[in-house]
């Protein structure tokens, strides 16, 4: 559906809507590229509303506005061509509609836009697909499943030909701790684990909803368990009201020693984040795979580096994909690519490109978005995606 009838759709939402006389312009600045769900940020001034919408210059509700507790408003612009400077005056109304809902239960978080079901995060072990899997490889602190716009469910948990993949994860494989050499990646060795420990937080609202979570990697190897990483998970679930529909999220994962040893990562073929397709994509020719480089050949562009990259297939007869986008930011960006040669699995992987340490003191943290279609990839939509994604707008907020 177009944004206008949704937003208007929104106003209608909101019980004892009365617009108000304007009194902010917010003015969002150029860039030189066309971006998609770029996300518009500014600090809300004293004595601006903190339930709004964007109207543009024809007075018509464009954007709804979300404040974050730190007083940071935020809105979403589905697309932005090159060289637009966007002009919105800002309304108040009264209450926040609650689009992007995160509905927690006593074994996950669950994420919705507009009441359908985006994704599911386990704070609980996941159940095992059957009584002959041992249960050394229950696992929590994974996102699973991850659904299209069309309702088609894209990852898979526990696949037979790997038990210890859960769709989107991010444990460290080779690794040195202490002395020992924990595997927190290939569970079935019992010598690591990833461990959900607490939800920090949860909220919805008009523009994105999300959760906050605590987990741990944990040393197994040792004579006694001990916690080698603590880690917190935030994703950020937005409401993409576009022509093209599409799921967007962002995961920040941020990594801490839990001692005083830092985390030794000699140089590997994978580790880190990694995303496991749905078992129908199962085989050398079932999945689909593109880079930002063009690169279409899963093994050419293994160990090749990419701004994002996208995998998708054919689930039922429907077809259905997931791009993952690297921010900038990213240690050792653009990041190299781990592409497995059968199976539908995707990693970035900057232990690739040599050793490194995760330090007592010094956070590493991982910026990826996700953005998952129906239909085949599309390569200009996922740059412009990773254009919005990599050049956020920082608004300019003045008093009219």
């Amino acid at each position: 559906m177009h944004p206008l009838p949704r937003l208007l759709a929104l106003c209608v939402a909101l019980p004892g809507l009365a617009w108000a006389s304007p009194a902010w312009r917010v003015t969002v600045p150029a860039a030189e590229v066309d971006r998609v769900a770029v996300v518009v940020s500014f600090p809300l001034p004293a004595g601006a509303p903190r339930t709004g919408l964007l109207q543009d210059s024809k007075g018509l509700p464009t954007a709804a506005l979300q404040v974050d507790p730190d007083g940071t408003a935020r809105f979403l612009l589905p697309r932005l061509a090159a060289g637009q400077a966007p002009v919105f005056t800002l309304t108040a109304v009264p209450s926040e509609a609650k689009v992007v809902e995160s509905v927690t239960s006593d074994r996950q978080v669950n994420l919705l836009v507009r009441g359908v079901p985006v994704l599911d995060y386990w704070t609980a072990e996941e159940p095992l697909p059957n009584d002959k899997v041992p249960k050394k490889f229950l696992r929590s602190g994974h996102i699973h499943p991850v659904r299209s716009p069309g309702g088609v469910v894209i990852t898979a948990s526990y696949p037979a030909n790997h038990l210890h993949h859960h769709g989107i994860w991010a444990p460290w494989t080779k690794t040195e701790f202490q002395g020992r050499k924990p595997d927190f990646w290939n569970m079935g060795d019992l010598t690591g684990k990833v461990e959900f420990v607490a939800l920090s937080r949860t909220w919805s609202g008009p523009v994105h909803g999300g959760f906050v979570a605590q987990q741990r990697q944990v040393d197994l190897s040792a004579p006694t368990p001990v916690t080698a990483l603590n880690e917190t998970w935030e994703l950020t679930t937005y409401d993409v009201p576009d022509q093209v529909p599409m799921r967007i999220f962002d995961l920040v994962i941020t990594q801490t020693c839990a001692t005083s040893d830092p985390l030794i990562l000699p140089e590997y073929r994978y580790g880190g984040l990694g995303f496991r397709g749905h078992d129908q994509w199962n085989g050398a020719d079932q999945a689909t795979f593109l880079t930002s480089e063009g690169e279409t050949d899963r093994i050419k562009g293994n160990t090749s580096r990419a701004r994002w990259v996208h995998i998708g297939g054919r689930i039922d007869g429907a077809t259905a994909g997931l791009g993952i986008l690297g921010h900038p930011d990213n240690f050792r960006a653009p990041q190299p690519l781990r592409l497995h040669p059968t199976e539908p699995f995707v990693c970035f992987a900057p232990s690739q490109l040599g050793e490194f340490r995760i330090e007592p003191g010094r956070p590493y943290v991982m910026r990826y978005r996700f953005v998952v279609t129906d239909g085949p990839a599309d390569a200009a939509l996922l740059e412009a995606c990773w254009q919005g994604y990599a050049q956020p707008a920082a608004a300019a907020v003045t008093e009219i």
